[in-house]
C-alpha cells in the first residue's frame, strides 16, 4: 500500500509536532508533573550551578518549552541517570502502595552538576538512598510509553509505519533525541555508539530529514568533543574558526540563501514598507543599519528602497537628501558596498550620503551614531539583535537604550520567530530540530536533490547556525533566536511601543509574484507579520515607535 507522506515526515504533521514532540522532550518539562523543583532557594540554587548569571526574575522572562520553566525534573526521563547510593529513602518508587513518587520533607534540597542535569548530589549528613538503579525504574517507566504512544500516532495518521521512510525517520528521530540525552549527561561511551549510527543513516544528499539531522548530528559530535568529565562545571570553550575559506563559503551561502529562500527578501519588502511610510513627506532621512543585513553584498536592501523613492518622485516629493549608516565591524565591506549605492543612487537622482561605523552593537556607545535636526531615523535591524541576548540581558538591554535614546520615528526588527534561546539544552535541541526541519522541507521543495546550491545552503549557512546553537554555549553562543512574543516584551521593557504593520495584503502580493513554490504563508499577528512554512513561523518582522 502506498503511504501518504507529509514532506517533512512526522515532523512536518500538526498531530507529530503537538503530541510526540511533547512526549520526547518530557526530559525538559519532568518525567512527571509529580517531581517539582520547588521553593524560591531551590530555585536560585539550580540557576546558579548551571552557570546562569541570571536568576528568573518573573515568568515573562522566557516562554514556550525552550523557555525558562522551573517545572524541570532533576531526574532525566531515560536511562543515564547515574546510581543514587544512599541507605534509606525519603521517595516511593513507582509500584508502591499508593502509586506516587512523593518527596518527604526531610529530603535534602538536590542541586545541578551542570546544565546537563546529569545527576543529583546530596549533602553527607542527610539521609540516603538505598543501593538502587533508579534510572532503570524511569527507563522502564517511560520508554514503552514513549515508543507505543509514538508508533500508535503515527498510524493513526499516516497508515502502517512499516513503510521504509517512515519507519527510518521515526528511527532518526529516536536517535537523535537519544544521543542528545547522552550528551546531555555526559555519557561519551553511549553518545558515541549513537553517533556512529547516525553518520551511517543521516545523509547529506538524503531525504529532507535525514539531511537536517546531518546537521545535529554534527553539532552533537562538536558538542559531545566540548564536554568535560563528571565533576567538571560547562563545556570547554570552541576553538575559534579563523579559516578565510570558511568565511568565503559561508559568504556564498548566505548569498544564495538571499536569492532562493524568501526568508530575508521578505524582510526586507516589509521593512522597506515601513521605513517609506515613515519618510513619507519628509525632506531629510536618516536610516540606521545595524549590521547591514550581516553584510550582505550589494547593499540589496538599499538598492530597492532608492528605487521605491526614485519611483514615488512624480506622486509624492522626494528627499532632499537620504543618509544611511552602517553598524559593524566590517567596515571596510561596509565601504564597499557604501561607494556602490552612492552611484546606484546618482543614477536614480536620490541623493545619498552613506557612513559606516565600526563597531559591534555591544560596543556600540550613543556618540557613534550623528543625527542632525530636522531629519527623520529609522533604526533597521535585520537578523541582528538575538546576537546580543545573552543570560544577563546586559548587552542587548544596552544597545535598546542606546536606539531608544536616539528618539527614531521607527525601529524594523526581523528576527527567526523559534525559541532557540532557553536555558536548558534538550529544550534549545527538540526545538531548534522542529524549526530547521521546516526549512529543509522548504529548500526540499525548491531545489533538485543532488543541487549543489542546496547542498551548500544547507551544510554552509542553516548547519553553522544549527551547531552554534546545539554544541556552544556562553558567549560563543550567538545564535539565540526568539520567539516574537518574547520580542515584545523585551522590546516594551525597553520603553518602545508597539506599530502594528498592516501590510499583509500587500505582503502577500509580493509572495505570490515571486512564484517560489507552495507551502509559504505570511499571517499578520498582533500587528507583526510572519512568514511561516505550511504554518511553522520561521521570519517575523515587527515595527516599534518610542
Amino acid at each position: 500500500m502506498t503511504i501518504s507522506m507529509a514532506p517533512v515526515g512526522f515532523l512536518g504533521n500538526r498531530l507529530y509536532n503537538e503530541q510526540i514532540f511533547d512526549r520526547l522532550k518530557m526530559g525538559v518539562h519532568g518525567v512527571d508533573p509529580r517531581f517539582r523543583l520547588g521553593g524560591t532557594k531551590r530555585k536560585v540554587e539550580a540557576f546558579s550551578d548551571l552557570g546562569t548569571t541570571e536568576l528568573p526574575v518573573n515568568d515573562e522572562d522566557y516562554d514556550g518549552d525552550g523557555g525558562r520553566n522551573l517545572s524541570i525534573s532533576s531526574f532525566h526521563h531515560r536511562r543515564y541517570l547515574p546510581v543514587l547510593d544512599n541507605p534509606v529513602t525519603g521517595w516511593q518508587l513507582p509500584g508502591s502502595s499508593n502509586g506516587k513518587m512523593k518527596r518527604s520533607k526531610s529530603m535534602p534540597e538536590s542541586s545541578f552538576s551542570d546544565n546537563s542535569f546529569a545527576g543529583i548530589h546530596r549533602s553527607s549528613s542527610t539521609n540516603s538512598f538505598p543501593k538502587l538503579r533508579f534510572r532503570d525504574h524511569i527507563w522502564t517507566y517511560t520508554k514503552p510509553y514513549l515508543e507505543a504512544e509514538a508508533i500508535k500516532d503515527a498510524i493513526s495518521e499516516y497508515g502502517n509505519v512499516g513503510d521504509d521512510g517512515n519507519k527510518d525517520e521515526m528511527h532518526l528521530v529516536q536517535l537523535l533525541v537519544s544521543c542528545a540525552e547522552a550528551v546531555a549527561c555526559r555519557d561519551k561511551t553511549h553518545a558515541s555508539n549513537l553517533l556512529a549510527e547516525l553518520r551511517a543513516d543521516a545523509l547529506v544528499f538524503g531525504s529532507s530529514f535525514q539531511r537536517v539531522a546531518s546537521c545535529f548530528m554534527q553539532g552533537l559530535t562538536d558538542r559531545l568533543a566540548m564536554v568535560q568529565p563528571l565533576g567538571a562545571v560547562g563545556l570547554v570553550a570552541p576553538a575559534r574558526n579563523v579559516n578565510p575559506v570558511a568565511f568565503e563559503r559561508k559568504d556564498e551561502a548566505f548569498r544564495l540563501v538571499y536569492e532562493t529562500c524568501p526568508h530575508i527578501r521578505f524582510g526586507h519588502y516589509v521593512a522597506n514598507l515601513t521605513i517609506l511610510e515613515a519618510f513619507e513627506g519628509e525632506s531629510y532621512v536618516h536610516v540606521v543599519d545595524l549590521g547591514m543585513t550581516l553584510g550582505l553584498r550589494h547593499g540589496q536592501q538599499w538598492r530597492a528602497l532608492i528605487q521605491s523613492l526614485a519611483g514615488r518622485a512624480n506622486q509624492t516629493r522626494t528627499p532632499h537628501r537620504l543618509r544611511i549608516t552602517a553598524v559593524g565591524p566590517c567596515v571596510g565591506q561596509f565601504v564597499t558596498i557604501g561607494n556602490e549605492l552612492e552611484t546606484y543612487a546618482g543614477e536614480h537622482n536620490i541623493n545619498l550620503e552613506f557612513s559606516a561605523i565600526e563597531s559591534s552593537l555591544e560596543t556600540l556607545k550613543r556618540e557613534d551614531i550623528k543625527t542632525y535636526k530636522n531629519e527623520v531615523l529609522v533604526i533597521n535591524s535585520i537578523l541582528q539583535l538575538h546576537c546580543v541576548v545573552k543570560e544577563s540581558r546586559g548587552a542587548l538591554n544596552s544597545v535598546l537604550q542606546i536606539v531608544h535614546g536616539l528618539s527614531p520615528k521607527a525601529v524594523v526588527l526581523v528576527e527567526q520567530d523559534s525559541n532557540h534561546n532557553g536555558p536548558f539544552f534538550l529544550g534549545r535541541f527538540m526545538e531548534s530540530l522542529h524549526y530547521y526541519s521546516a526549512i529543509f522541507d522548504a529548500l526540499d521543495a525548491m531545489l533538485p536533490k543532488y543541487d549543489t546550491k542546496r547542498a551548500k545552503i544547507e551544510q554552509f549557512y542553516f548547519a553553522e547556525e544549527i551547531k552554534n546553537i546545539v554544541s556552544c554555549e556562553g558567549p560563543n553562543r550567538v545564535e539565540r533566536h526568539e520567539r516574537v512574543d518574547q520580542w515584545r516584551r523585551r522590546m516594551s521593557r525597553a520603553g518602545f511601543q508597539a506599530a502594528p504593520i498592516k501590510l499583509a495584503v500587500q505582503a502577500k502580493h509580493w509572495l505570490e509574484k515571486l512564484e517560489i513554490c507552495d507551502g509559504y504563508t505570511i499571517a499578520e499577528e498582533k500587528g507583526c507579520l510572519v512568514l511561516g512554512w505550511k504554518s511553522r513561523p520561521i521570519v517575523a518582522v515587527s515595527c516599534w515607535k518610542c
